[in-house]
């Protein structure tokens, strides 16, 4: 369910990110041409502006850096805001090659001298008192970091920021040089949105209009399609939470939207479907978060998503006396790809009929799920929960949703067959959902757990589902799995 979108994580790969990727079906809520031009000019300051077409991209970031190389040598506080000002502004001028240029010259130029550091480091090494640790420090911080941080004095800049790192983020994989920048902004962001400056609000239909345009814009695990559809998620058996930071006013930072159920639900449509009746949350024993979302990309590998869970099932709980369950109702973003994985390996006699079933899905070929029976559908949920189970990136769960919940505390609770209709649920999962549940009680020693010893809470139940029809093959490296019968 969490996670990252247009691509986290956040999380893992997205920001404007669902902790949960996202579903399927056209954005039709954003055709509101008047809404947005006026949230265009609202957000205008904190908004980078389209790339220029100027030919002269290799003279326009060096006039930027020579710029930061003025900011770095002020010394009054009121000409150093000035100064940052004027930098971002001639930034905010760079088209997508002098965006490239300015991140090179950034790692080229404000990294800390290798001779200083060896020469600083050998006085550690031969002497390791408290002066030198400190001294050490200081020389290996890269300039860059309090570049940054003067950047920073200037109305919006935080924002800027923010963008920033978006806009380095998709340039890493082919510039692996500019990985020092990635880590400096994000050393910086992690101080600057660490959870005491953040805060949480209830989203209701009395938020304002540029909030909720937000949360449209940015839902990425079951897309909101119009005001219609968001109205009804924020109805008296709904909840919706968000983390603001003060620097952010009108920009959630990820937010969560929670289901006041009876039972604890195993199938995603009727909590989507804007014509469900509501009910009397008093009434409810369970609260289902069905879609978390990560709404900055530039803030991706900053944590938000434990505090903001445990804060809500809190809430709840102080607000509902009755809830006795706090669960997610989440994607398998991967098992469908994991499926397919050359070194994944179904050799039960029923195998041609998993191949034929993710192809059809795929192709969104129509399919009648009741039809399908029970011995197929057992060795699809047994593949699922070993995939969940066993199926690894390193020491982590391969799926990314796994790896947000499980590293949060969560306990896999049960698999749920065609609990996503959608044709991205099917396509992604052969429509099966999991719930993870949170036992504010567990969550602690659960996520000890995982972060000590890489354990993965389960139920009973759900790792049942494993052993009639999967294990793992002799020879299997970590990180791959395999199925035999």
């Amino acid at each position: 369910m969490v996670y990252s979108r247009r691509s986290s994580p956040l999380a893992d790969d997205r920001a404007n990110v669902p902790v949960e990727p996202a579903a399927s079906g056209q954005h039709s809520g954003r055709d509101f041409s008047r809404s947005q031009h006026f949230l265009e000019r609202l957000l205008g300051p904190f908004r980078k502006k389209a790339p220029s077409k100027s030919p002269n991209a290799a003279r326009d970031a060096q006039h930027v850096i020579g710029l930061c190389h003025a900011l770095l040598s002020e010394q009054g506080e009121v000409s150093g805001a000035r100064r940052a000002v004027e930098a971002l502004d001639a930034y905010r001028s760079l088209d997508a090659a002098g965006l490239g240029i300015f991140f090179d010259r950034l790692a080229e130029e404000f990294s800390p001298d290798p001779s200083h550091i060896a020469r600083v480091a050998d006085a550690y090494k031969a002497d390791p008192s408290q002066l030198n640790l400190v001294r050490l420090q200081t020389t290996v911080e890269p300039p860059r970091q309090e570049l940054f941080r003067r950047f920073n004095m200037a109305p919006g800049a935080t924002a800027l920021l923010v963008d920033m790192r978006k806009q380095l983020l998709k340039t890493l994989a082919e510039h692996p040089g500019r990985i020092g920048v990635d880590a400096d902004l994000a050393h910086l962001f992690r101080s600057w949105f660490n959870r005491g400056f953040l805060v949480l609000h209830r989203i209701d239909w009395r938020t304002s209009a540029l909030v909720l345009e937000r949360l449209i814009e940015y839902e990425a695990v079951h897309q909101i399609q119009g005001w219609r559809d968001l109205r009804r998620r924020l109805e008296a058996d709904r909840r919706c939470y968000a983390l603001f930071h003060p620097a952010l006013p009108d920009e959630p930072l990820i937010f969560i939207e929670v289901a006041l159920t009876t039972g604890m639900a195993a199938h995603v449509q009727p909590l989507l479907d804007p014509e469900a009746p509501v009910v009397d949350p008093a009434r409810a024993d369970s609260a289902v978060f069905y879609s978390i979302t990560n709404c900055q990309e530039g803030l991706r590998g900053v944590s938000f998503g434990n505090f903001l869970i445990k804060q809500v099932v809190e809430d709840l709980g102080r607000e509902f006396s009755r809830l006795k369950t706090f669960a997610t109702l989440s994607p398998i973003p991967g098992f469908t790809k994991w499926l397919k994985n050359e070194d994944t390996t179904v050799t039960r006699t029923d195998a041609a009929q998993v191949e034929s079933l993710v192809g059809r899905c795929e192709r969104g070929d129509p399919i009648d799920f009741d039809a399908i029976d029970e011995v197929l559908r057992g060795t699809i949920s047994a593949l699922c929960a070993y995939y969940l189970l066993h199926a690894k990136q390193g020491t982590e769960p391969l799926d990314p949703v796994a790896r947000f919940h499980l590293a949060n505390g969560a306990r896999l609770e049960r698999l749920n067959w065609m609990g996503d209709t959608s044709r991205t649920g099917l396509q992604r999962s052969l429509g099966l959902m999991v719930n993870y549940v949170y036992r504010l009680d567990d969550v602690e020693r659960n996520h000890e757990a995982y972060a000590k010893r890489h354990e993965i809470a389960a139920s009973a139940t759900f790792q049942r589902l494993v052993k009639p029809a999967v294990r793992s093959a002799p020879g299997t490296r970590a990180g791959r799995s395999a199925v035999v019968s």
